[in-house]
């Protein structure tokens, strides 16, 4: 397996753990602490964070057994950053209270858009 798949399997791996954690203490930790509006931003965040993770996990085991098909390496790199981007943005944003971080999310929200177009094209490819 090369490893550009190897770090983005475990990538993957780490954003969903950190999801999960990130949820649980929104849950637990975030209520009464931050406004109605932040804790759905942050919210938002944990649980995009675990379905674009997923998306990261599928993209990469697929294609390292594709090495020839460009789009699923596209679609990783799309996945990774869309979900830094928008969900990094969306945790800043409800934490520090400096909402003109929100400015940042939709670049976020495109890198994911474009990942998905990415995994499709790479499906539509697929063993060709």
């Amino acid at each position: 397996m090369s490893s550009f798949y190897r770090r983005n399997l475990i990538s993957a791996a780490l954003l969903a753990a950190l999801a999960v954690a990130l949820g649980a203490f929104a849950a637990h930790g975030l209520k009464g602490q931050l406004s109605p509006r932040m804790l759905s931003a942050f919210i938002t965040a944990s649980d995009y964070q675990m379905t674009h993770a997923l998306g990261l996990l599928v993209a990469a085991w697929i294609g390292h057994e594709q090495p020839h098909n460009r789009w699923f390496r596209r679609a990783c790199l799309g996945f990774l950053i869309g979900t830094l981007l928008f969900s990094g943005s969306l945790y800043a944003m409800a934490l520090s209270g400096i909402t003109q971080l929100g400015i940042i999310t939709p670049f976020g929200g495109v890198s994911l858009l474009l990942a998905w177009l990415s995994l499709a094209l790479a499906f539509s490819q697929f063993n060709k």
